[in-house]
């Protein structure tokens, strides 16, 4: 970094003459660093005025900002609509790497001790077209696990215990995203109703791990011991070649709206850092009250010092940026993909090799941006997520009712084979995150067994949380014995997982849905921290299936890289790390515009050759059929195919009883709304 950095070295950072602390604010006219009594962390023991430079960054030295000691800012400035400067109040730095509550709850900054010793560990630096996401919250993903020690259990350490590092290895995840581990607080709201935000989309500052998620030791283990259990739980991860992503919320902060707390930001400088208007009303992008200004070049750095913080002290391997359409809205509010943050991030040296995802919305005008981000980031896509469920499931609700279902197999398709109609042709298909579920809305289990939202317990009537779900219950609302009901539910989980990981791009599994984990209806949890939404890992029989089969399905993923293109294939060329796929329709024969299309002829085969850059040369073939009611489809015939290896089939929890060896021209009885995956050979 630049010594004439005008933004170098925020927060504070240790010198030959003592610890020195920079805040920056445009507007203040004075700023206090306050330091506490180390015997009373409501007794302020000494204060140090901060001087002004003229690029609007205020300093000061002090012996005393050493480890453990806890600090807090004042702030004077102007009165006007836009500021909220109140010289009584104590304020979080921006940057503090350490936080702490004092008895009566308010928050202290601390000066941290970061030592950690890596013992060589390094990030796994799992290739793109092999990485398998696996979306978790820290707490739910362990707190009910009777593998492990009571007092682990919901916790950083929790997670990499050598029981939750096996259970994943052994499902082929390769990438653990995590709900938001920075710290966090409940809305007042939700603290008036009793109820918390367990999800965690609330910073309170973007430099600290998240407390309570520590081991109780860590939690009472003096300065450092919160930070050093994160180090440790990504050091374990990675050791077992799994890496860590962390699902960042930069777009808003915890103080709400212009009547929330104010804990750090809007005292500081209120009109730099939020969008308002010239009344001070807050332009709110976010649904959150507030929203981050990220046309100010000191909103930029900060997320900018953080991701590299994350990334280079903390070794974490990726982000995923919640609501990142309002990371790249400029001075107008609008959004501009060539935004100078969204470019930061992807050029910064600091950051080159790290995964970069994008939650590619936001709730304010123009801010839905899917496939409109840079070449460099990878997209959640809500277009695969609505058509693979409207396939399997409402599709087949309209058909049992009116006879067809309204759509025809084409647009699936697309989705499947990594909607190049959605992102240019430059990014490829790893441009697209696949999903059928995420944290927010239904699990896959509820998807098959809920055909409405049932929120009651949320304290809103009812009335949060999509009402467009896409789902489909298959005859009875919520849990049955009926065993028709309960097997078309299980195959249609299966046919959901299948098209998440059988398809060309990057896919994210919720936690939990590769055991068909329920929510009781609950499309919105984000406010239940209890058995609700905790993964209760005491399976029954069926559970097992399901996880078997996901197992599978990730297996044959790995071994078959056809399945995982990097880039677009272009007809009549060869283009490396691309599939060269060919179409047939049941009849084994292309693909007419009739069989696209048609509602009656939901009924694919892709054949899907890789063509190879780093691996052997591979071919597959994919069936897909979308009608409930069985089929027979011929196998296709095409150059170098000699027979085809059946590795999976939707209709079965177990294919070993099954004929695995076919050949070109031979009719198969395919089973109703199900998936058949082959590999062929010459």
């Amino acid at each position: 970094m630049a010594s004439n950095d005008p933004l170098a070295h925020l927060g504070v950072r240790q010198t030959a003459r003592g610890g020195e602390i920079r805040v920056a604010s445009t507007h203040a006219t004075a700023i206090e660093l306050c330091i506490f009594s180390a015997d009373d962390p409501t007794w302020i023991a000494e204060t140090h005025d901060l001087h002004r430079m003229k690029s609007g960054i205020w300093h000061t030295t002090t012996k005393s900002l050493r480890p453990g000691v806890r600090y807090a800012l004042r702030v004077d400035g102007p009165e006007g609509p836009t500021h909220a400067f109140d010289r009584s109040q104590l304020l979080l730095d921006p940057y503090a790497r350490g936080l702490a509550r004092t008895a009566d709850g308010d928050w202290r900054s601390y000066v941290q001790d970061d030592a950690f010793d890596w013992g060589g560990v390094t990030k796994p630096n799992v290739a793109l077209d092999h990485t398998v996401l696996y979306e978790a919250h820290v707490k739910g993903l362990t707190k009910l696990s009777p593998e492990l020690p009571e007092e682990l259990r919901g916790t950083y350490a929790g997670l990499a215990h050598p029981s939750t590092i096996d259970y994943l290895k052994d499902l082929g995840v390769t990438t653990i995203e995590l709900l938001p581990v920075h710290q966090h607080v409940s809305e007042q709201r939700l603290q008036n109703q009793g109820l918390i935000n367990y999800w965690g989309y609330n910073t309170l500052n973007f430099f600290t791990p998240h407390a309570a998620y520590a081991t109780r030791e860590a939690q009472f283990g003096g300065t450092g011991a919160v930070l050093r259990e994160f180090k440790g739980m990504v050091k374990l991860l990675h050791e077992a070649g799994l890496e860590v992503v962390l699902d960042v919320v930069y777009n808003h902060t915890a103080e709400e709206g212009r009547e929330g707390p104010t804990t750090s930001f809007r005292g500081i400088d209120g009109a730099t850092y939020y969008r308002q208007q010239a009344d001070g009303t807050y332009i709110d992008t976010t649904g959150c009250g507030n929203t981050i200004d990220f046309s100010q070049p000191v909103a930029q750095r900060l997320v900018l010092d953080s991701l590299r913080y994350w990334a280079n002290e903390v070794q974490v391997d990726g982000f995923r940026f919640d609501l990142m359409a309002t990371l790249g809205r400029n001075g107008g509010a609008e959004f501009d993909r060539e935004h100078p943050l969204l470019r930061a991030i992807l050029d910064d040296p600091a950051l080159q090799g790290v995964k970069m995802i994008s939650e590619p919305w936001d709730v304010g005008m123009g801010g839905w941006q899917v496939g409109n981000f840079p070449h460099g980031y990878h997209e959640w896509n809500d277009g695969f997520r609505d058509r693979a469920r409207a396939f399997w499931l409402t599709d087949v609700g309209v058909a049992r009712e009116h006879g067809t279902a309204p759509e025809g197999i084409g647009s699936l398709a697309r989705r499947m084979t990594g909607s190049a109609h959605v992102f240019a042709h430059e990014r490829g298909p790893l441009a697209s995150v696949n999903f059928i579920t995420a944290h927010d809305g239904f699990t896959v289990a509820d998807l098959t067994a809920y055909n409405g939202k049932h929120n009651i317990g949320n304290g809103e009537n009812n009335r949060d949380g999509t009402d467009n779900n896409r789902s489909y219950n298959f005859g009875v609302e919520g849990l049955t014995d009926d065993p028709v009901i309960t097997t078309a539910r299980r195959k249609a989980m299966r046919n959901l997982m299948a098209t998440l990981v059988l398809s060309a791009g990057m896919p994210m599994i919720t936690a939990g849905d590769e055991v068909g984990r329920s929510q009781r209806g609950n499309n919105n949890a984000y406010c239940h921290d209890s058995e609700l939404t905790w993964l209760d890992w005491h399976f029954e029989g069926w559970q097992h299936d399901l996880r078997r089969v996901v197992q599978r399905l990730l297996q044959v993923r790995r071994e078959n890289p056809a399945l995982r293109p990097v880039r677009y294939g272009r007809w009549g060329e060869t283009i490396p790390n691309a599939t060269q796929m060919d179409w047939f329709n049941k009849e084994g024969q292309a693909m007419t515009m009739e069989d696209w299309d048609s509602p009656a002829e939901r009924t694919l085969q892709y054949l899907a050759a890789s063509t190879p850059e780093f691996e052997e040369f591979n071919r597959i073939l994919l069936i897909v059929h979308g009608i409930d009611e069985g089929t027979e489809v011929t196998l296709p015939a095409h150059e170098g195919v000699d027979g085809y290896t059946l590795l999976w089939d939707s209709s079965h929890d177990d294919i070993s009883d099954l004929v695995s060896e076919h050949v070109p021209g031979e009719t198969l009885a395919v089973g109703p709304t199900s998936m058949l995956l082959f590999r062929a050979h010459g």
